[in-house]
């Protein structure tokens, strides 16, 4: 019997378990990214297995838009089992400090005014393997990023409706993933007000045009452009307005990073440790790969910058291992929260290996650094980007 490919993939990612830890019945890969079925000829770099986490081949980004089926996947838990967040049977409830409380089928959100825009979304542990010393978590290096289209209805909106008591200084979101044992705390995060306020926060149903994914929060998640993806809740069922800070672990211990640098041998946490929340400037170089063999010649080095919710103003690209260093050219679009594709034409003379380097500056005059400060949570990394090619006759 002939297994077409589809078939194969389906059947592989079913067995390395695409978010498997919630209970016996797993989502497929059409399950998972509905229309768009398998993962194609592109697979993504699998990080941990259970639950599925796994990033994007840099190669991709040669494209503005990172397609939903190449884009990074991270969870906690794995997603819930389909049935529980399927859109007739969903519900969000709005509670804690409001005025009035709200449950609202996705049918009743979607009479908001939609909006959509393009952002950024980034695991705040991209590039933790390039810590030194290391730090545990999932070894992310380069991939565990993506820029997307994201259509929803502004949190704004949703709250107002609710009626935000005066005490009301945070919102908290709960998703309808859950940890295999009950002694393991759930994935609970807040954002401060103001941010829930702003009229880019969206709560998102599509993803680049198309219902929002399984693997990616369907039917509804949180997205905070400019800030980290930790912000952005998916399968969102709850939101609660709080007078303080979510409590628990996965906000008061996970995902906070020294205020002030601390040295990786001192065995301190730093003098406080707040929340990761703003994306910091960063580049990359989507081609040429690592260990290619490129030609004498003019060589077409391509990648792309962000900076969270300010401009990158330039990119620079360094052929002589970060000696000297030349501008590049932005190509494409512009877009608040969205990254910038750029292109450096190298003319390569020296045969032999050589290192090319990436830097960006953003609007606010922040530089990437050589490499970032080291935290005991290993995020927010945004050193030099580096790869070495070959350079043949």
């Amino acid at each position: 019997m002939t297994v077409s490919r589809r078939a194969w993939l389906k059947t592989l990612l079913q067995g390395i378990g695409v978010g498997l830890v919630v209970g016996p019945r797993f989502p497929t890969v059409d399950a998972a990214y509905g229309s768009e079925g398998s993962l194609g000829t592109g697979p993504l770099t699998v990080r941990v297995t259970r639950p599925f986490d796994a990033e994007t081949p840099v190669r991709e980004f040669t494209s503005w838009l990172t397609p939903n089926e190449r884009f990074f996947v991270r969870s906690h838990f794995g997603p819930p089992a389909a049935e529980t967040v399927q859109s007739d049977a969903w519900r969000l409830t709005v509670k804690g400090l409001v005025k009035e409380g709200l449950s609202v089928s996705l049918k009743d959100l979607q009479q908001f005014e939609a909006v959509t825009l393009t952002a950024v979304l980034q695991c705040s542990g991209n590039g933790r393997a390039h810590h030194r010393p290391k730090v545990p978590g999932v070894q992310w290096e380069r991939g565990a990023v993506g820029n997307a289209q994201w259509t929803g209805v502004r949190l704004r909106d949703v709250l107002q409706q609710a009626g935000v008591k005066p005490q009301g200084l945070h919102v908290q979101f709960q998703g309808a993933d859950r940890p295999v044992l009950a002694t393991v705390p759930l994935f609970t995060r807040s954002i401060p007000l103001a941010k829930a306020l702003h009229p880019d926060t969206l709560l998102a149903y599509e993803m680049n045009g198309r219902p929002l994914p399984l693997l990616h929060g369907a039917p509804l998640r949180v997205i905070t452009p400019g800030w980290m993806a930790e912000s952005c809740m998916k399968w969102l069922t709850e939101i609660t307005v709080r007078a303080d800070e979510t409590p628990g672990y996965y906000m008061q211990q996970a995902y906070r990073i020294p205020e002030t640098a601390v040295q990786p041998t001192s065995g301190l946490p730093g003098s406080a440790m707040v929340p990761v929340e703003q994306m910091l400037v960063k580049s990359l170089i989507a081609a040429p790969a690592e260990g290619d063999t490129v030609r004498k010649g003019p060589v077409t080095i391509q990648g792309v910058a962000w900076a969270g919710d300010v401009a990158v103003t330039q990119v620079e690209v360094s052929c002589d291992d970060g000696r000297t260093w030349e501008p590049a050219r932005f190509v494409g679009e512009e877009q608040p929260y969205a990254w910038r594709q750029w292109q450096y034409i190298w003319n390569a003379k020296s045969v032999g290996p050589t290192a090319i380097l990436c830097r960006a500056t953003d609007a606010r005059g922040e530089r990437q650094p050589v490499t970032s400060p080291w935290n005991p949570g290993g995020f927010l990394w945004s050193g030099w980007d580096r790869l070495t090619v070959t350079v043949a006759a």
